[in-house]
């Protein structure tokens, strides 16, 4: 097993530390090990081990909407609710509260 040596300084959201080593500290990992793996899987990898992308069909954010987006939403949700595509209100609130635990 190769030598210890390299010291690694990263500053991360307080919050997210705490979590993950929580976890970590359930499996019994310590966080130099994690990491070690996480950099070993960069390597074997050549890039980061997992997808990078926005999760799908993420809900707009309707503070952020101008007065124009805001009527092209709500008459994309008309158009839906005519042609039959809509979803139980229970099941959508089931999905927004999985988006927003995440």
């Amino acid at each position: 097993m190769a030598q210890k040596s390299a010291n690694l300084y990263a500053r991360i959201e307080p919050e997210v530390k705490e979590q993950a080593e929580s976890i970590l500290s359930a499996l019994g990992v310590p966080a130099s090990s994690a990491i070690n793996m996480f950099y070993k899987q960069i390597i074997l990898h050549r890039g980061l081990p997992f997808e990078v992308a926005l999760p799908p069909n993420t809900l707009p954010d309707l503070s952020s909407l101008s007065s124009e987006e805001l009527s092209e939403e709500l008459e994309k949700g008309y158009a839906d609710l005519k042609a039959g595509r809509t979803s139980p209100a229970k099941e959508v609130f089931a999905r927004v509260r999985r988006v927003h635990s995440t």
